[in-house]
């Protein structure tokens, strides 16, 4: 009697993990589905990417792409953690957990890199200044000035750092550089804006990838937790043949 209500309390835990294992690899999946969507939205914008050409600044797409195919692999993934868990085929869980790890490493170096190329005091910033600092010194030639003028009018900035850069090269205020309804000047420069402007672009994808990731870890724990009491129910099987 004791031996079977032992047994009926592993099943029902064993019941428990699983169904939860399964309705979680359901949420990643969505998760999976929604950074994908997003990451290739942001690559795939044809006004943004332009901007990135132009400034020479394409090295931030290396963090889109690892999400990009991260999130691609999770939604594969997610099918094996559902049929794993319903079958409770430990080696294709062993499996499972494997990936969850590989999805959790994948995702947040995709976040970190994708961090490090959209924010303040990062990689990004010393690519902007090069580059707008030598469109302000040739502003004089129409490539120049029609670039500069594009982004000063759109984004609400002046120069590299401030008017000051045109200043120090005696050169006059392109009128991109005033306030369209005052006439005031602005007096932030491009880098910052832009890097804000990109920030904005990638906090909502980082967030997603960082959730997929926790969700990675949380699966990758019920999954080694389903195998060992899955093993458990099986050695008490045997032993109670004997």
């Amino acid at each position: 009697m004791g031996l079977g209500r032992q047994e009926n309390t592993l099943e029902k835990q064993i019941g428990c993990v699983k169904y939860t294992l399964f309705c979680l690899n359901i949420v990643a999946w969505m998760l999976a589905t929604a950074l994908f969507a997003l990451s290739v939205w942001l690559r795939a914008e044809e006004g943004f990417s332009n901007w990135l050409t132009i400034l020479q600044a394409q090295t931030f797409y290396i963090g889109v792409y690892i999400l990009i195919g991260t999130s691609i692999i999770m939604m594969a993934v997610t099918f094996l953690g559902c049929l794993s868990a319903l079958m409770e085929n430990t080696l294709a869980l062993l499996v499972f957990l494997g990936t969850q790890v590989f999805g959790f490493v994948a995702g947040v170096a995709g976040s970190a890199v994708l961090l490090d190329y959209s924010t303040m005091h990062s990689s990004l910033q010393p690519l902007l200044q090069r580059s707008l600092t030598y469109l302000v010194s040739t502003s004089e030639y129409s490539h120049s000035s029609y670039v500069l003028n594009m982004i000063q009018s759109n984004i609400g900035c002046c120069g590299a750092t401030g008017p000051w850069d045109y200043w120090n090269l005696h050169q006059p205020l392109p009128n991109s550089c005033r306030d369209t309804v005052s006439g005031n000047c602005f007096f932030n420069g491009c880098v910052d804006e832009l890097t804000w402007f990109f920030e904005g672009k990638t906090s909502w994808i980082v967030g997603v990838a960082l959730a997929l990731a926790m969700l990675n870890v949380v699966c990758a724990i019920l999954s080694l937790v389903l195998v060992q009491a899955v093993k458990k129910e099986e050695d008490e099987a045997q032993t109670y043949r004997r």
